[in-house]
């Protein structure tokens, strides 16, 4: 059966606390990871909380990647969703894995939008 997307989901212990409370450097972690792997950033929206912890968005061609922080547990949530092939979301999972300095990560894989058709309907 054919997947319209991957979904990668990145559970983060045991990071860097004060890297998940830096906004500019998990928005340079972010794009970076999405550049480096090959997607096509659009847009990016990134928000520090009071009085800690960071939720950002980085929007690609091929879907996004998401981060929320919480320093305070040194826990970080990611996700990575991508369309196609051209873009490589469990490379950028480890590239933002490592610049965390996570020493505790999980890594799970969803296959999205299986489909059992292999025949695209044609608008009318």
């Amino acid at each position: 059966m054919e997947a319209l997307g991957r979904h990668v989901l990145l559970e983060l212990h045991s990071c860097n606390a004060q890297k998940l409370d830096d906004l500019p450097f998990l928005r340079e972690t972010m794009l970076s990871a999405a550049e480096e792997t090959g997607a096509t950033v659009v847009g990016q929206i990134f928000h520090q909380f009071s009085p800690q912890g960071v939720t950002g968005v980085v929007a690609i061609a091929e879907s996004h990647l998401c981060i929320h922080t919480w320093p305070e547990h040194r826990y970080a949530a990611v996700d990575i969703f991508t369309c196609g092939e051209d873009f490589d979301p469990t490379e950028a999972g480890r590239l933002i894995t490592e610049r965390l300095e996570a020493t505790d990560a999980s890594v799970t894989e969803v296959r999205r939008g299986v489909l059992a058709v292999t025949d695209p309907v044609t608008p009318a």
